[in-house]
């Protein structure tokens, strides 16, 4: 080990070789602190995300539940999508409980922004609290999202969390709720502050 920070790469030339609305894979060719050219080097350039945790005035966290193809499963998750080019995050996140829910909140709480995986993606995920959740109208699917809302007390979904029956299983979405958790714990507001996990 070192004491000596590590060094950013030197980015020599980039191509491009897929583009659509949800990715951008960039090819980029970088010098290494040490001196060495490693080619190619992919990046994942990626819209950012935003993440509701979405508690009602009765103690509930509203979630959907909806398939991934990717990992062949039907999972649990909090309301979340991307941040549309030119849309602020606190728009998006508002949108998306709308869209995915039919529920809008009377306060927000942004809980910050963190990289899901650095190494490859460019984007952020910033997650945000909405208390004063209440229905609104009915949610509305399309395209690839079929989703199913579920309202859950609080304490079953933290019981489910560490007994993993219930476990919120994509990384970013689990890392808001680490994000609550420090929020919650720093807290004067009753409401809050019962939100640790």
């Amino acid at each position: 080990m070192t004491d000596q920070p590590t060094g950013a790469w030197k980015l020599l030339s980039s191509t491009y070789s897929f583009r659509d609305r949800w990715l951008t894979l960039r090819s980029d060719t970088v010098a290494l602190p040490g001196g060495e050219t490693l080619t190619p080097y992919h990046v994942i350039e990626s819209p950012d995300w935003v993440n509701a945790i979405a508690i009602t005035d009765d103690g509930n966290i509203v979630l959907v539940e909806q398939y991934r193809h990717a990992v062949r499963q039907t999972m649990l998750e909090l309301p979340a999508g991307h941040v549309d080019p030119g849309e602020a995050p606190e728009v998006a996140v508002k949108r998306e409980l709308l869209e995915e829910t039919g529920h809008e909140a009377a306060h927000w709480h942004d809980l910050g922004a963190l990289f899901p995986a650095a190494s490859r993606f460019t984007n952020k995920v910033r997650s945000y609290l909405a208390v004063g959740v209440r229905p609104v109208r009915a949610p509305v699917s399309g395209g690839s999202e079929t989703l199913r809302v579920r309202s859950i007390p609080w304490a079953e979904f933290v019981a489910g969390l560490y007994s993993g029956d219930m476990m919120l299983r994509e990384a970013n979405q689990l890392a808001s709720v680490f994000l609550l958790h420090m929020h919650a714990k720093s807290s004067s507001d009753p409401a809050i502050a019962r939100l640790r996990v």
